[in-house]
């Protein structure tokens, strides 16, 4: 490939930031990189996402242990992709949580998704030699999954599909604080490789619906109030629907993959821009959204060749 994907530049490391958010949650963010969500419970610890590797998580550990000694009970993946679940492994959690639908993608597309992002996005895979494997969940789950950490009631909930379709979101109703995963980012661009961008809208209604008076995104700052919940998710419906409204134009005119993909670039520039991995997502998410526009339904599985043959396509 004679054109390094926009991520493999990007070697700066980013600040983080552990902030409490109630007297239960915290958030783990990075300057736009992956963030991981903290619940403490009366008895028990939850981990929401994991980081990339092992390595990476033992820092999430070490901040969870200043503030607690209590055990880290679960981890909850709200869904598939590597970044989000191959540092599992460090916290010994007695239960892996994911959805079912999350399970079966694993099952279909867990090899090629690591080795996919890995080359993608190397920098985030600090310490790879530490992933033991693919992480495996042990509870799954469809719909809904109330669990109490003691005293503390967390619901695991399928609010529809977007990010994937296997999207899970945390929900903390006596705190109404919300982990959405990536369905929610802040000045972030989304990424929409693998989404369902017809059905992301209304699942970002039914977020909404849940008035969270904070919210963790999947990448960004945490979202502490509620006209910050309510930017972000306005911010990422925006995204999604203008950036897949663009493709389906590009597709009526009976253009090609490389020219939408030039055109959607100039038209969404100006707007979002300046989030954090724009030049790097904007390619995978065209080519979503003129595949799914062209009415294939599912995610194509991304693999390194794709990856590298789809980046080479849309070069000048």
């Amino acid at each position: 490939m004679s054109k390094a994907f926009a991520s493999q530049g990007d070697l700066e490391e980013k600040k983080i930031t552990f902030s409490k958010l109630s007297a239960n949650a915290y958030a783990y963010t990075a300057e736009g990189d992956p963030n991981t969500g903290v619940i403490i419970g009366t008895d028990a610890v939850m981990v929401i996402d994991t980081q990339a590797t092992p390595i990476m998580a033992k820092d999430v550990i070490r901040r969870i242990r200043k503030v607690t000694d209590k055990p880290i009970k679960y981890v909850v993946l709200t869904h598939y992709h590597a970044v989000r679940v191959l540092g599992a492994s460090a916290y010994g959690a007695e239960h892996v949580i994911a959805s079912q639908d999350t399970y079966d993608l694993i099952v279909e597309r867990g090899t090629q998704d690591y080795k996919s992002e890995f080359e993608r996005f190397p920098r985030l895979f600090r310490g790879d030699d530490s992933i033991p494997g693919l992480t495996w969940p042990t509870l799954t789950f469809k719909g809904e999954m109330t669990l109490w950490l003691g005293k503390l009631e967390v619901k695991l909930m399928q609010l529809g599909r977007g990010h994937t379709k296997g999207d899970t979101v945390v929900w903390l109703p006596g705190d109404r604080v919300l982990f959405s995963g990536d369905l929610v980012e802040y000045a972030a661009t989304p990424y929409t490789g693998d989404a369902y961008l017809t059905d992301w809208p209304a699942t970002l209604d039914r977020i909404a619906a849940l008035k969270p008076r904070a919210l963790v995104p999947g990448r960004g700052d945490a979202l502490t109030t509620p006209a910050r919940v309510r930017a972000g998710i306005a911010g990422t419906r925006a995204f999604v629907t203008k950036m897949f409204a663009a493709v389906k134009k590009g597709r009526r005119a009976g253009k090609n993959l490389r020219d939408i993909y030039k055109e959607s670039y100039r038209r969404l520039k100006p707007e979002f821009g300046h989030w954090v991995i724009f030049d790097h997502c904007l390619p995978f998410d065209v080519t979503r959204a003129f595949d799914e526009a062209g009415g294939i339904r599912d995610p194509r599985i991304w693999t390194a060749k794709r990856d590298a043959a789809m980046w080479k396509s849309m070069e000048d």
